[in-house]
């Protein structure tokens, strides 16, 4: 399992591609090889009330938080950080240069004890 949530302020959706950043996060997710194709979500929240910093300027800013399952290993949690965020800067790389922009995620994970699921897409990828 593994939800990818990130939050953006408003002043990015029309240069953002939110829905290519979607797209590249989940391949992202797929590639570590830990995570079961079928419980990978991914959401792009947009935020119109926010500030940031002393909110004189058009800064705008993207956090991702991932929330995974137990389980895997620290390597394992790391890389997956790791390249999730270097896909992030380099998805914002051209808006990071000309424009005031705050990149960040966290990677949480979920306790087994605290979560319920139901979810019939798993299926879909055993039969393949």
């Amino acid at each position: 399992m593994a939800h990818l949530i990130f939050e953006y302020s408003a002043n990015l959706r029309a240069e953002g591609d939110l829905r290519g950043l979607l797209k590249k996060a989940n391949a992202v997710m797929i590639a570590q090889g830990v995570f079961p194709v079928g419980g990978i979500r991914s959401r792009a929240i947009e935020l119109t009330d926010f500030c940031v910093a002393d909110g004189s300027a058009d800064d705008a800013f993207v956090h991702a938080t991932v929330k995974i399952g137990a389980g895997r290993s620290a390597e394992a949690r790391q890389k997956t950080g790791d390249e999730l965020f270097d896909m992030m800067k380099a998805h914002f790389a051209a808006l990071f240069d000309r424009r005031y922009l705050a990149l960040s995620l966290e990677l949480q994970e979920f306790s087994e004890a605290g979560t319920w699921k139901h979810n019939n897409i798993h299926a879909r990828y055993r039969k393949a």
